[in-house]
């Protein structure tokens, strides 16, 4: 059989650039090379797509945007082409895609946005598509859709740049402390505050602000937080469970990264019974919010037992130390059987 060519698009004009090209070194890695041509495109900060060409352990180091390594490149949104326009001086090649990897985190990536694009021109999307991504990257939507099947979520009302702070500080009153203030579409706890006292709230809605124009504000859930990863269209398959004990604080950017007052633990320390049913919840909410291919699903444990909706990774860090293919591993996927599974989900289907 002659080799697929898939592209896996990495970086991006998002916050989360930096983790981007780490999962996508990883993923690009895993690609079984025989039965896949890679083509790698990559965004910079800016914005700019580029096709590179250089060697993939440039792309952790971020050193691959050099005009040697790469060219102007872009999707093209026409479904009869089907493929990718590379641009040199006055000249254009074009290349035939078959499917597309998207390993972007956050904004202009992670929420619709990319894989509108790729619906549009026809390719086949690895992972999450325009609606459940869209959807997943709205905490606010997300939220009531998973109410609306029946999970637990967090209590919280929405703050709009025009609406009247004084409103949102007597709002905050009925949700108690501490709670915690969110943009509503930003990955990797970007501009969250958990917020102690009535006085922090508005530092805490000017952090949010800055990463979207929609804050949620939501009741601090007591307990741990469990993470489930699910893989598959109908049929799913769920990895073990696991569970963020922290120390102190939550669980923001730098404890997700650079980790120094929390801890996972795979498995999650929880009865068998309630690891089951949290995997059932978490199908649940993978379903009500459209996913499809691949998603980690976060929710918090109570101490009085019950499960509350946290939120969706439609494309959760993917390295080989990363939770989502640490759960599946401990069901027995190698990290190279998730990205040739979740590739073959997306071809086949």
């Amino acid at each position: 059989m002659p080799r697929q060519t898939l592209a896996v698009i990495f970086g991006g004009h998002s916050s989360e650039y930096g983790i981007s090209l780490q999962s996508a070194s990883s993923v690009i890695r895993a690609i079984d090379q025989s039965k896949y041509s890679v083509v790698m495109l990559g965004i910079d900060p800016s914005g700019a797509w580029r096709r590179f060409v250089g060697d993939v352990s440039r792309i952790a180091t971020d050193t691959w945007r050099d005009d040697t390594c790469c060219k102007k490149a872009f999707i093209v949104p026409d479904r009869e082409h089907h493929g990718m326009i590379e641009l040199d001086g006055n000249t254009s090649a074009f290349t035939r895609i078959d499917a597309v990897f998207p390993v972007l985190h956050g904004k202009y990536g992670e929420d619709g946005t990319v894989q509108g694009l790729l619906e549009l021109a026809g390719i086949p999307v690895v992972g999450c598509k325009t609606l459940s991504s869209a959807l997943c990257m709205d905490k606010d939507k997300a939220h009531k859709l998973v109410h609306l099947a029946g999970v637990r979520v967090p209590r919280s009302f929405m703050l709009e740049n025009e609406m009247d702070a004084e409103l949102a500080l007597t709002q905050a009153e009925s949700l108690g402390y501490p709670l915690f203030v969110k943009p509503v579409k930003a990955g990797s706890s970007f501009g969250i505050t958990k917020v102690l006292h009535r006085n922090d709230l508005p530092a805490a809605f000017m952090l949010a602000f800055e990463h979207d124009n929609k804050v949620l504000i939501e009741e601090s859930i007591p307990g741990f937080e469990v993470g489930c990863a699910v893989f598959g269209n109908g049929e799913l398959i769920v990895g073990g469970p696991d569970e963020v004990e922290l120390a102190d604080g939550f669980f923001d950017y730098k404890e997700k990264y650079t980790p120094t007052t929390s801890t996972t633990h795979l498995p999650a320390r929880i009865l068998p019974e309630t690891a089951e049913e949290i995997k059932a919840v978490a199908k649940i909410i993978y379903r009500a919010l459209d996913c499809t291919g691949f998603a980690r699903v976060d929710m918090f444990l109570t101490p009085s037992g019950k499960i509350v909706f946290n939120e969706v990774n439609t494309i959760p860090g993917f390295t080989t130390h990363s939770r989502y293919p640490n759960m599946m591993g401990a069901i027995g996927m190698t990290f190279e059987q998730i990205v040739s599974a979740a590739i073959d989900l997306a071809v086949s289907a």
